[in-house]
């Protein structure tokens, strides 16, 4: 069983209505396990491809994924949401996991990121660099400061010295990229990673201060895994050469 959701709450009830057993029975019923991942929403189609790798490996193992901004992913765990591993999109908010005791040992870095200008495919607003976000007829869209992608999208503009005024602020890079994508706004800023995925239909332009806001990916077994042996085997196939591979096709880098 594959079970995909791309939003935490909608997995948090389906968790509530099911059960998993560990061993202990003659029957596969018995045996079948769910690993749940929460992960970046930037994360979406390499962990896709990861859990099914990491299914493929792991007999009776189904791994079961949230995807969401990285603050709302803590959030959920803060309240009690169940999970098994989190990856988050920068350390800061991995890092109010740790200090919750929310996390078994110390987070790993597993990748890192930076942003691109998106516009949407034909570029009708001829948006050419970051300093065009901020005239006054450009509709820009941005990640909310405390998103990781907003976060870094404040340093970038710091570093370039310029002062961008969003139409709206986003609780998900993926959000950010809906928008622009679809022609709701004329720009925005989003990672590397998420402008090759959209592909055509979207256009991405390289931003000179991009690397002043780099953001480091770090993953985590949760303290409150209902399987702890099981999360530490995907964090570690995460970091393994299968990991880096998928993520590198992704266009992350390394960490």
């Amino acid at each position: 069983m594959r079970a995909r959701l791309t939003a935490v709450a909608a997995m948090t009830l389906a968790l509530a209505g099911c059960g998993t057993i560990d061993g202990g029975s003659d029957t596969a019923d018995a045996e079948e396990r769910t690993l749940t991942v929460y992960a970046a929403a930037s994360l979406t189609q390499t962990f896709e491809e990861l859990g099914e790798q990491f299914e493929a490996e792991n007999d009776g193992v189904s791994v079961q994924l949230g995807f969401g901004g990285s603050s709302d992913l803590v959030a959920q765990l803060q309240a009690g949401a169940p999970a098994d591993v989190l990856a988050t999109a920068d350390e800061t908010t991995m890092t109010s996991a740790v200090d919750d005791r929310l996390v078994d040992g110390d987070p790993e870095p597993f990748a890192t990121n930076v942003l691109q200008v998106l516009t949407p495919a034909g570029n009708p607003a001829d948006v050419q660099g970051l300093s065009d976000l901020a005239r006054p007829d450009v509709q820009v869209v941005l990640c909310a400061p405390v998103v990781p992608c907003g976060a870094a999208a404040q340093r970038l503009e710091e570093a370039a010295g310029i002062d961008v005024r969003p139409v709206s602020e986003e609780q998900s890079v993926t959000d950010v990229l809906g928008k622009v994508a679809s022609g709701e706004a004329d720009a925005g800023l989003v990672y590397v990673t998420d402008v090759l995925g959209a592909g055509d239909a979207v256009v991405g332009i390289d931003v000179p201060e991009a690397d002043t806001a780099v953001n480091s990916y770090p993953i985590a077994a949760l303290a409150g895994s209902d399987h702890p042996d099981l999360a530490a085997a995907f964090v570690a196939f995460v970091l393994g050469e299968q990991g880096r591979r998928v993520l590198a096709e992704a266009g992350f880098g390394p960490p």
